[in-house]
This record gives C-alpha cells, sequence and structure tokens, in this order.
C-alpha cells in the first residue's frame, strides 16, 4: 500500500506541474498577443502624429484620445499579464526550493 501511496502522490505531483505548464505558457501567449495589441496601437498613433504634422497640423483631440487610450488599455493588460509569469515564476521557484528542503530531510531520514 505505502507503494501504491506514493505513486499517487508522484501523479498528482506531475499532474500539477503539467498543469502549471500549461497555464504559464497560456499566459505567455496572451500577453505576447497583448503586446503585439499594444505595439500596433503605438504604431497606429505614430502614424496618425506624423501624417498630421506632415500635412501641417496637429492631431484632432478626439483621434489622440482614441488611439492612446486603445495604446492605454492594451499596455495596461500586457503588464498585468507579464506581472502575473513573473509572480508564477517565484512562486514555482519557490515551491520547488521547499521541496527540495522537504526532500533532503525525507532522504537523511531514511
Amino acid at each position: 500500500m505505502p507503494l501504491l501511496d506514493r505513486l499517487k502522490q508522484e501523479l498528482d505531483r506531475a499532474g500539477k506541474a503539467a498543469q502549471d505548464a500549461f497555464d504559464d505558457g497560456k499566459t505567455r501567449l496572451e500577453a505576447f498577443r497583448t503586446r503585439q495589441l499594444a505595439d500596433k496601437a503605438a504604431q497606429s498613433l505614430g502614424y496618425a502624429v506624423y501624417r498630421a504634422k506632415k500635412s501641417g497640423r496637429d492631431l484632432d483631440a478626439a483621434t489622440f484620445d482614441r488611439l492612446s487610450a486603445t495604446l492605454e488599455t492594451h499596455d495596461s493588460e500586457a503588464a498585468r499579464l507579464e506581472a502575473e509569469i513573473e509572480l508564477r515564476r517565484q512562486q514555482s521557484a519557490a515551491s520547488r526550493a521547499s521541496s527540495s528542503t522537504t526532500e533532503d530531510s525525507t532522504t537523511s531520514a531514511s
């Protein structure tokens, strides 16, 4: 029975590790896509300012507000996702450190 319990524990741990890796990859992909949207919004804003200046006028306030709001939305969402990735990375490192300490104490007790 102890062997089956140990096997179940290992399978549970492997399943959790696989789910964590999947979730991390999903968040990284979402952050990447959101960062791309922020870059496109910044590019649109830059082109709008360039075209307005090239034609000898200022960019109208409504266009500036719309483009800068889009940029801010995507940029803040990308920053939130990147912070979430960093937090998961830190939690994973702390979890690995605590599990290796637990394994070391279990091994030395044997």
